[in-house]
């Protein structure tokens, strides 16, 4: 098989890294990939937003299966591109990805369907945005509707806070036309995770749950980040809280989609809060999260094309999934800064000696080949994952590994997965 993978994160150099281990794939491109794919397959300079030109080049290349990954690519229809040219691609549809494209078509099909999630308000104006801050209860949480990288949210407080939110939102435009509307939603209060469920159109297979470390800095404090580190198993979901999700939240998600006449093929990503009333969704994504993509393809030992031609083949009840038992802890190295400015074009080294450390795998994010060699190339740069029997080994194999890798104005959280 002929694979191109779409995205140029950590996220789709981790996809890259599983695709390659099937004995059925000939060639990788990536496009546009980073340092970490090209050293997997061929790196092809394609925006993953132009849906003319990836078409084009799935065409020219003979690709028997694209693998879209990042959030605006799905939203911008370029699976719809690819089915109407005759070409499979894992991922869901503009209508689908909608679940992640605007937070308030996705709170209406919440709310239609009884999955339980956050009480909330949605606002097209600011005024009146502020005017129901003034009464509010605090904590609460202000939201873009659309997608803003992840960092379109805001746990506001006090009313000052939260109306400086909804002006840099809905006013100063920081997030473009995605922070247009906002929504407004109470603080839940719990332990955060993240599910993985493959979904076929009427089946799913939920994967082994994960936690992000969203804030920038140690303690889960600082603004909001695209994630700074992931574990999984979280050691928060036993067996009956496992079967609670299931039938609260997945099978009630399923059966909307069937009364919504939405045909819904790919991943399901959804952040849940485990509160004492029990789990509920604080967001849905419709794509593999990142970074925690790169604990499941470590502990996923399955061949991952099968289950990517399961879901758009609608066959994915008959796939049996193996898992490593083993815990699996990513730590990201990202550019001082992030999720603020940040400088690019920092030499990188020690990844081959982090590599060399039994069970760790490192996965590039934002870097670039230079003349000079390996260099900085985005806020988020390297993923060091690691493998350990239980989370605590994990964890100090993934640190153990990261302590190898230098660039300057280096910042990472050193609490993911807990002190040690």
């Amino acid at each position: 098989m002929r694979i191109l993978i779409v995205g140029s994160g950590g996220r789709e150099h981790a996809l890259a890294w599983k695709i390659q281990q099937s004995p059925r794939v000939e060639k990788i491109f990536c496009a546009p990939g980073n340092a970490g794919t090209s050293r997997v397959g061929e790196n092809v300079p394609i925006a993953v937003t132009d849906n003319a030109a990836l078409v084009a080049f799935a065409q020219r290349e003979r690709i028997d299966l694209a693998v879209i990954g990042p959030d605006d690519a799905l939203a911008g229809g370029i699976v719809d591109a690819f089915e109407a040219a005759g070409l499979r691609a894992f991922g869901p549809t503009a209508a689908a990805a909608r679940l992640e494209s605007s937070k308030a078509f996705a709170k209406d099909f919440m709310r239609r369907h009884d999955i339980p999630t956050a009480a909330s308000r949605e606002f097209d104006d600011s005024a009146a945005a502020r005017a129901y801050c003034e009464s509010a209860a605090y904590p609460l949480v202000v939201k873009a509707d659309g997608l803003a990288l992840g960092k379109g949210v805001v746990i506001a407080q006090t009313f000052a806070e939260a109306a400086e939110a909804i002006h840099q939102s809905m006013d100063a435009g920081a997030f473009g036309a995605a922070g247009r509307r906002v929504v407004v939603e109470e603080f839940l209060e719990g332990v955060e995770c993240s599910l993985h469920a493959l979904i076929d159109g009427t089946d799913y297979a939920l994967f082994p749950d994960c936690r992000d470390h969203k804030q920038a800095y140690d303690g889960g404090v600082g603004p909001n980040t695209g994630g700074m580190g992931t574990i999984s198993p979280t050691g928060t979901i036993d067996a009956a809280l496992e079967q609670r999700i299931r039938v609260e939240i997945l099978d009630r998600f399923v059966a909307g989609l069937r009364a919504d006449g939405v045909d819904f093929r790919g991943m399901l990503f959804p952040g849940l809060m485990l509160t004492a009333d029990g789990p509920k969704v604080l967001e849905f994504n419709c794509r593999w999260g990142d970074p925690e993509t790169q604990v499941l393809v470590r502990r996923l030992q399955s061949d991952i094309v099968g289950l990517l031609e399961a879901c758009i083949d609608g066959t994915l009840a008959a796939q049996e999934i193996r898992w490593d038992a083993r815990a699996a802890v990513c730590v990201v190295l990202a550019s001082g800064g992030y999720p603020g400015a940040y400088e690019k074009g920092e030499a990188i080294t020690g990844i081959d000696r982090a590599e060399a450390h039994a069970d760790a795998v490192v996965f590039h994010a934002g870097t670039v080949e230079s003349p000079d060699g390996l260099v900085t190339n985005g806020g988020r740069v390297l993923g060091v994952t690691a493998l350990g029997e239980t989370l605590a080994a994990a964890r100090a194999a993934a640190y153990a590994a990261a302590d190898e890798i230098r660039f300057a104005n280096q910042h990472r959280r050193n609490d993911i997965g807990g002190l040690p």
